[in-house]
């Protein structure tokens, strides 16, 4: 059965957006959609070849543009942010670059909590101020949405940094969409449940049975996809919703209700092995 388009070919043109993370997993699902509804878009990320992949691929479906950039350390996010703004201002940025990994957190080491807090959480701060400080000066309306997660407001144990950094990223988008919302800046974010990306639950589920597991606790007994996601972001940065701001719309099939924290029920399900297999490698 043919189903109808969801949304007009041209809703996100002439729109800029600035994709973090973009090259693999969500990200790189959003670029697509944003490119299938007429934006122009610029993706970031640390691995410049996963970017030249990603770009080459989706280059058929509108003009998109790689830049690598590591949002942890500031002046790299401010000469990314520059670089594009010589050919014009950003009308969109999207907070998706994230690490996570399960662990108990007794075993984390100072930089795997640094890890997950520099991408997640001042990542997000260092792209959210280089635009809208930008978009401040100019008068420029701009949109912020950001990739929480459904565990932000309650917390989950094994992913303590992961819960304390979109904890953060979903006040630090509460608070800006009050105090930037009368100079035309919208603040948003999106908390996903299980939605199956390449390499993410081979990292967060070491077991294909606790595929199961997750899957048992879902009233829809099934997973997101990405192009759900890359639907919602889409219809949250258009201008037909430009009444929306300040939100954290969840989107986990009914997940939450059923109990809050997501891997909670882990430590009855992993053994002494399973652990250790997820324990984060060090580089050498």
């Amino acid at each position: 059965m043919t189903q109808s388009p969801m949304f007009r070919n041209n809703l996100l043109h002439p729109k800029r957006i600035l994709i973090t993370g973009g090259g693999t997993g969500l990200g790189k699902a959003m670029a697509q959609r944003f490119l299938e509804l007429g934006a122009t878009v610029y993706i970031c990320g640390r691995r410049k070849e996963v970017l030249e992949q990603t770009s080459a691929e989706l280059s058929p479906h509108g003009p998109i543009h790689a830049l690598p950039c590591d949002v942890r350390h500031l002046e790299a996010v401010e000469t990314m942010v520059e670089t594009i703004w010589q050919s014009g201002p950003l009308d969109v940025l999207v907070n998706n670059a994230a690490g996570n990994f399960i662990a108990r957190t007794e075993d984390l080491s100072p930089r795997a909590w640094d890890s997950v807090i520099g991408i997640v959480l001042m990542g997000t701060l260092h792209t959210t101020l280089a635009c809208g400080r930008r978009w401040l000066k100019s008068h420029h309306a701009g949109t912020v949405l950001s990739i929480s997660a459904t565990y932000a407001p309650v917390g989950s144990a094994y992913v303590v940094p992961s819960a304390v950094s979109k904890a953060g990223v979903e006040a630090l988008t509460r608070s800006l969409a009050v105090e930037w919302g009368n100079r035309g800046i919208r603040m948003n974010a999106i908390a996903p449940g299980p939605i199956p990306t390449q390499g993410a639950f081979s990292r967060v589920l070491p077991r294909p049975e606790l595929e199961a597991l997750a899957l048992d606790r879902n009233p829809l007994h099934r997973f997101g996809t990405t192009e759900e996601l890359a639907n919602l972001a889409a219809f949250l940065i258009s201008d037909g919703s430009a009444y929306i701001n300040g939100e954290v719309i969840r989107m986990d099939g009914g997940e939450f209700l059923q109990g809050a924290g997501e891997f909670s029920n882990l430590g009855r399900a992993l053994t002494h092995e399973d652990w250790q297999s997820l324990k984060p490698r060090k580089k050498s």
